[in-house]
């Protein structure tokens, strides 16, 4: 068996360095590495703060080869881990998408699952038995009016002209249906957020900032970038926002009354 001990000592390492960023950073999190089609599974070793081999599952699913991703290992007593494949040490930007993982981690086991409650588009989605709404939510990204709005909400936070940036938001609130507003403010709120710790942790060890995600056609990864440059503007006004993850959300939905 492939033993990624050394690998992961060298995570925990850059956890540390990086952890007051924000509380999304505080913690280490299961690691499931995807090798020859079973997880190895790595833990903290709560005696050494160091992560140990605790397990060997079976995939319960087909996993495409390079992912990253933030589950539960049903395996594993539900636990939510990062689970990714070994090439993501090949490099130092892949220690960071592990960082990534680990804030999705953080947003489950804080208040992910109860605002998701509150979503019509997951109470649907569950409903069916779709798991994979949050990927393949058929979203109008090609819509010129979408793409018009979107470019001018960007355009007014780049500005840093709150009156515009709401304006722009309201505007996108009006035509949008239930499902594809609460479908971006999810991915906003999800990812841009995941998006924005990691941009933190890439400034501060002068690493180049992500921007992907901002060139058309869009994609899904258009609101990772948004997401992430609306709480950047926001994060000037008010720092407090970023470790609240609930208001955050609220905030982004522009229900800043709850």
């Amino acid at each position: 068996m492939n033993d990624f001990v050394k690998e992961l000592d060298a995570l925990v390492s850059l956890q540390k360095s990086v952890r007051d960023l924000n509380p999304a950073l505080g913690a280490l999190y299961p690691v499931a590495l995807v090798v020859d089609q079973r997880f190895l599974v790595y833990d903290i070793d709560p005696g050494r703060q160091a992560y140990a081999f605790v397990k060997d599952l079976p995939l319960p699913m087909p996993v495409p080869e390079g992912v990253r991703a933030a589950f539960q290992l049903e395996g594993y007593g539900g636990r939510i881990a990062c689970v990714v494949t070994p090439d993501v040490f090949d490099s130092r930007e892949g220690y960071i998408t592990l960082l990534h993982e680990f804030v999705h981690c953080y947003q489950y086991e804080t208040c992910e699952q109860d605002l998701k409650k509150e979503l019509d588009i997951a109470r649907k989605a569950q409903e069916v038995g779709n798991c994979m709404w949050e990927i393949d939510h058929p979203f109008p990204y090609e819509s010129q009016i979408f793409t018009r709005d979107y470019l001018h909400f960007l355009s007014a936070i780049k500005r840093q002209k709150p009156i515009h940036i709401e304006g722009a938001r309201r505007k996108l609130r009006s035509y949008l249906g239930v499902h594809d507003y609460e479908y971006m403010v999810w991915q906003e709120w999800k990812e841009g957020f995941a998006r924005w710790v990691e941009n933190r942790v890439n400034a501060q060890l002068g690493l180049p900032v992500n921007r992907r995600g901002l060139a058309q056609p869009f994609s899904r990864i258009l609101f990772y970038a948004g997401g992430e440059a609306c709480i950047s503007y926001w994060f000037q006004l008010d720092p407090g926002l970023t470790r609240d993850l609930r208001r955050l959300f609220y905030s982004l939905y522009g229900d800043v009354s709850r």
